[in-house]
């Protein structure tokens, strides 16, 4: 930091207090003292003393430069030649204090590193989620890790932002789901291992920072419409997935500092808001802002609580945990000012809709989007929260709500304690980082700035492949038929003319029914992103209500569902008496956890299922979810939408989307009469009264109170008290992954590519489904038929997302969704290849392992926003297994470009305007990447040369967007890097 700035004596002094007096975490996975108290200096002064040296770097940047922290040598080497500063920096400590925040009635909350203590006027201008950023690296800053530069490139966020500079965070936290969850716990027992077999103390592999591990993947549709379906569907979830439960129990005991909550508990998202979110840690008398990453992309739902949070590669995650910080590109921040109020009858699910493709058009990958404005007063948290949610569907980092009042007042409906509360705001008030509307607002600046008027959203939904493909519902008739008649693409199906009116009669159960284009056979009320607002839920039961009353009735091939995303969203359609009209409608609950959303859709009724096969139907799903990608939902569901919950009981009543709801009736009522949308669509008004009456607080007091007491099920699991894994080399759910199986200390070094042939040449929007997909294993896959000779019955498969604990099935299942679409095969759909050498149409897995098996490498070709979609850590740790070396693509998704870097993989970028087609590339050549062999000698984002075996050649440029990539690609992958640091120490 520059001498001259207000900030620079305050911050020298913070940063060498930070990491000793309150904050240990940073030096404790290089000091081995995990159990130490940071406030008992004494005790410890050994290990105190190595941290504190890199504490004192921030005052003396001379010598400091000389540690290299990029390479895993003996840290403490390095240190011992600086001892001499150490009796300067203890005299420090004792006239060192920092800023106390008093508490009403005498004494103090605790102590907290003071923003406007730094008297630095850039600070205000800062967006508030900039901020949190701002106060981690303070609080962090040991010149080592994160060094004083990094502080001065936050401060000075106007500026630096736009040159795209690196900088250094500190979660506070990681937030796990049990379908990332279950591989992260399984790299840690793999490390656990790798540590003992080069001699080093294996119980150095342990989380520093808390875990929150939700199990809400794994929870099927397979009973449904039905009072018992949800103990139904809990005990078919632990049959299937005991062996994954079981591990996850042993890991919560294994490893320190990890919270597993049980299954049937809820979606990990919701419970987040509701009960695991702290907002405000308060840590041994350390205050400082919650801040998270999680596995799965919409760990973003937490920023409508103020949280800042957002979706990492599990890699990434699992390196968080052990106390490396996470390098990220200082993002630019888009303003969204919200202003006006939502019409009656517009519901949150069409705000947010609208605002995702205000967003995909206006651009916002990897930046953070902060809403402010005069209609924030209007949003409720649900609302909010909902927004945030599909941060990754309008691309964004984080969709960030900064704390208020109405944060406030859902802290105290979700039970946290008024002295809690209290504490939350007094801290944030403090900081400068919480944000009251009735006081006038200073001016912030933004990267850029985007509007949105309230009274301007409509009823809308979104598909009938991407979630961004936003129809007004008034234009979903047209759209529709638009689709049938369009080519093959994200909004068409290239139907025949002479086929678009086809009916398929079939027999369902004893009784006439019919399919034709476009009609509903999936109708899901499910995923985070709603089952999270009382409004939109119980403005379902209301919609149900209205139907049973007027005589309407789902028809009975339709699969309906309903999973909420806690215990809570029961107690209160329980407690408003809308469950009733909702189980009439065959919405009865299934299960809490996230079902159709992610793939757990469960089957089809067979008669259902052979008419759309039979008959090539275009059938439709209809879910409350935020995803939509193709081969997701359901292999037969071609047409998928999101639309909020009462939406999808709406649909769900008509029973097709090829429907104009303003001028075609719903059905018929029971006195004859035609009943129209209008019919059964609740007011504004109704809705806020049932939300008034039924959401109260002693329910999410009563819901989390034994949250993680488990169930019988879950307590009855018995689970081994070492603290190695035991391998079961037969099981077919959990098994060792050869990451680190022939792993030295010696780093592999940078390398480039040579003759290597293209596995796939993909166009745009390959999404992390399409190379790892997490839904149903089909019969004809490598997967299946690894499953098949291990005994395994094909009602039993699960999903590869319950399978992620296996690398044998993962690796097979990579490239496997049967949407995939390959331009080495000339336009046919499915997840096969030609391998080059002998021109032959195989699986993808198959192809990949002829070419190891030869010792030849290979390489992926695509188009842009490769790998958009989920935080899938498997799109990356799959092509790895198969042996791919390199992805070049005109773009990628943020997440999926660190995961690939993580697993040692290099990604690429056409220049602008030129891709494989441009450039005459078909993917049956060969190529060479000119990288160089020497770390040093490659820098971010450089351009290399890439070179044919038929005389093309091109440049590129190299997605490593930071130093610390460097560092970990020149380690072969971050987890091998975090390995060789600690055995080092």
């Amino acid at each position: 930091m520059a001498s001259s700035s207000p900030s620079s004596s305050l911050l020298r002094a913070a940063s060498a207090y930070s990491r000793t007096r309150f904050f240990p975490s940073s030096f404790r996975n290089l000091t081995s003292t995990a159990q130490a108290s940071p406030s008992v200096i004494n005790h410890h002064r050994r290990s105190l003393t190595s941290a504190a040296v890199r504490s004192f770097h921030c005052s003396a940047p001379r010598w400091s430069q000389r540690l290299d922290w990029r390479s895993p040598l003996n840290l403490r080497a390095q240190i011992r030649a600086f001892n001499p500063v150490i009796e300067r920096l203890e005299r420090k400590f004792a006239t060192m204090v920092l800023t106390s925040l008093p508490k009403p009635g005498g004494g103090e909350f605790g102590k907290f590193y003071s923003l406007p203590a730094l008297n630095d006027p850039r600070i205000d201008k800062l967006p508030y989620s900039i901020r949190i950023l701002l106060e981690s690296a303070i609080r962090n800053c040991d010149n080592f890790q994160v060094k004083k530069e990094d502080v001065e490139k936050i401060i000075d966020w106007e500026n630096t932002s736009p040159k795209q500079v690196e900088i250094p965070f500190k979660p506070a936290r990681v937030l796990l789901q049990d379908f990332t969850g279950v591989p992260a716990v399984v790299d840690l027992a793999c490390m656990r291992d790798a540590m003992h077999r080069l001699g080093s103390d294996s119980n150095k592999i342990n989380p520093l920072v808390p875990v929150d591990l939700v199990i809400d993947h794994s929870v099927q549709v397979d009973v449904t419409r039905s009072e018992n379906a949800v103990q139904a569907n809990m005990e078919l979830e632990f049959q299937r997935n005991k062996e994954r439960f079981s591990f996850l129990k042993w890991g919560s005991s294994a490893f320190h500092n990890m919270l597993v909550v049980p299954p049937g508990s809820g979606i990990v998202h919701q419970v987040n808001l509701e009960y695991l979110g702290r907002v405000v840690f308060n840590t041994d008398g350390m205050l400082y802002p919650d801040s998270v990453v999680g596995t799965d992309s919409h760990t973003t739902m937490i920023d409508g609580l103020g949280v800042a949070g957002w979706g990492v590669g599990g890699i990434e995650a699992e390196a968080a945990m052990l106390g490396q910080p996470m390098s990220m590109v200082l993002p630019g921040v888009v303003g969204f000012k919200l202003s006006g109020k939502l019409k009656n009858g517009v519901t949150a699910t069409d705000l947010v809709l609208t605002v995702t493709q205000m967003l995909r058009k206006h651009g916002v990958v990897g930046k953070f989007v902060e809403f402010y404005g005069d209609g924030m007063g209007e949003l409720s948290l649900a609302d909010r929260a909902t927004i945030a949610n599909m941060s990754p569907e309008y691309g964004a980092t984080m969709g960030f709500f900064p704390v208020d009042n109405v944060t406030l007042q859902y802290l105290k409906l979700t039970g946290r304690s008024d002295e809690t509360v209290a504490m939350i705001e007094s801290y944030l008030r403090a900081n400068k980082m919480f944000v009251d509307y009735n006081e006038p607002q200073q001016e912030r600046v933004y990267s850029s700035y985007l509007e949105l008027n309230l009274a301007e959203v409509e009823p809308c939904i979104s598909g009938p492949k991407r979630p961004h493909d936003r129809v007004p519902l008034r234009e979903m008739k047209a759209d529709w038929n638009s689709c049938l008649n369009n080519k093959v693409g994200f909004k068409g199906f290239a139907m025949p003319k002479e086929a678009q009116d086809k009916v398929a009669k079939f027999s369902f159960h004893g009784q006439p029914a019919e399919l034709k284009h476009g009609s509903v056979v999936i109708a899901a009320i499910t995923s985070c992103t709603n089952t999270s607002n009382p409004s939109v839920m119980l403005g379902a039961g209301l919609v149900a209500k209205k139907a049973c009353e007027l005589g309407l009735q789902v028809k009975p091939w339709i699969k309906t569902s309903l999973a909420p995303g806690s215990g809570v969203v029961t107690k209160y359609l329980l407690q408003s008496g809308l469950q009733e009209y909702l189980n009439k409608q065959g919405f009865n609950i299934v299960g809490y956890g996230c079902t159709t959303c992610i793939g757990n859709s469960g089957d089809l009724d067979e008669s259902v299922a052979n008419a759309i096969s039979e008959n090539d139907i275009i059938a439709s799903a209809v879910l409350s979810g935020n995803r939509n990608f193709e081969g997701r939902v359901h292999a037969l569901t071609r047409a998928n939408y999101l639309a909020s919950p009462p939406l999808v009981v709406a649909y769900a009543l008509a029973g097709t989307v090829d429907i104009d709801f303003d001028k075609e009736p719903i059905g018929t009522s029971k006195d004859g009469k035609s009943v129209y949308f209008k019919d059964i669509w609740p007011s504004t008004e109704e809705v806020a009264e049932a939300v008034q009456s039924s959401v109260l607080p002693n329910m999410f007091k009563s819901t989390y109170e034994a949250i993680t007491k488990g169930n019988p099920m879950w307590n009855q699991l018995s689970v081994p008290s070492s603290t190695m894994y035991s391998w079961d080399p037969n099981s077919t759910y959990i098994h060792e992954p050869p990451y680190f199986k022939y792993m030295t200390m010696d780093p592999p070094g940078a390398h480039g590519v040579k003759d290597a042939y293209c596995l796939l040449n993909f166009g745009d929007s390959i999404t992390t489904d399409h190379i790892s997909p997490a839904g149903s294993i089909h019969k004809d896959s490598p997967a299946a038929k690894f499953l098949v000779d291990r005994g395994v019955e094909r009602k039993d498969f699960n999903s590869y997302g319950s399978r992620r604990g296996n690398d044998e099935v993962m690796a097979r299942g990579t490239f496997a969704n049967i949407r995939l679409v390959n331009k080495l095969l000339n336009g046919e759909v499915g997840p096969k290849t030609i391998h080059v050498p002998t021109g032959e149409k195989l699986y993808v897995f198959d192809a990949a392992m002829r070419y190891k098996d030869a010792g030849q490498d290979t390489i992926v070709l695509a188009g842009a926003e490769y790998g958009s979609g989920s935080s899938r850590d498997w799109a990356a740790k799959g092509p790895m297994l198969l042996g791919v070396k390199a992805v070049i693509a005109k773009s990628f998704e943020r997440i999926h470009r660190s995961n690939l870097v993580g697993m040692g993989i290099i990604p690429l970028c056409f220049k602008s305007g030129q891709d494989a087609d441009t450039l005459g590339l078909t993917g049956h050549e060969r190529y060479t990447i000119d990288l160089p062999s020497k770390i040093d000698e490659i820098r971010p984002g450089q351009d290399v040369t890439v070179t044919t075996d038929n005389g093309k050649s091109f440049t590129c440029t190299v997605r490593f967007d930071t130093e610390v990539e460097l560092a970990y690609f020149n380690n072969g992958g971050i987890l091998p890097y975090v390995i060789r640091n600690l055995i080092k120490q």
